[in-house]
């Protein structure tokens, strides 16, 4: 029985929860996915994903209910964690000087530095196709919302995906971390990815 804890504080939380289910449906997997908000949510939880939104607000809301630091403890631990758009900035060690300004608390886990809102406002929102060969040949559809970038990777991260030579996906060991939002596509590949690593990490 695989359970993954969607950060349930703002965000696209129900789109990522109904893209886990239908994830684990695909691969046959017994589990669920579950709205978490607190730190007894994620007791016996075996992967986190955070969540898309505004990166600074759930950042702080994480810290207020004290699911900041059990996130944090349970990437250290090995527990596979998976960042889309905002959650990719709360994953990274080094932000930006926008980052940097707004007192945007960061989990500090992957060895990546951000830029918020990398694309600009003229391309606030907008989809493509991109080659990541983690998921296979096919492309995966991209659905970028006011998007950060990796600005840098070092020590164990690694690409997985790029757009016009900027990274928009890396990882790291239990880490997975993209710029694009994967539940707002009927493309379940990367949720299914995310859920293979869970499988592993559980034993």
């Amino acid at each position: 029985m695989l359970r993954i804890g969607v950060i349930g504080l703002q965000g696209a939380v129900s789109e990522h929860i109904a893209a886990t289910r239908m994830a684990m449906r695909k691969l046959g997997i017994e589990g669920d996915a579950i709205w978490a908000g607190s730190p007894g949510d994620l007791e016996g939880i075996n992967g986190v994903i955070i969540p898309g939104g505004e990166s600074t607000t759930i950042g702080k809301l994480m810290e207020r209910t004290g699911t900041f630091e059990v996130v944090r403890k349970m990437g250290e631990s090995g527990v596979p964690i998976m960042g889309t758009c905002a959650g990719l900035i709360l994953l990274a060690k080094k932000g930006d000087e926008q980052v940097e300004r707004t007192g945007q608390p960061l989990l500090r886990l992957m060895d990546i530095e951000v830029v918020r809102n990398a694309f600009g406002r003229q391309r606030e929102s907008f989809e493509v196709e991109l080659s990541i060969p983690i998921l296979g040949e096919k492309p995966f559809p991209c659905v970028f919302i006011r998007a950060p970038v990796i600005r840098s990777l070092w020590g164990k991260a690694r690409m997985i995906a790029e757009f016009q030579g900027k990274v928009v996906g890396a990882v790291q060991d239990n880490l997975t971390a993209v710029a694009f939002h994967p539940e707002l596509t009927p493309d379940t590949r990367l949720h299914e990815y995310f859920l293979k690593k869970c499988l592993e990490q559980k034993g």
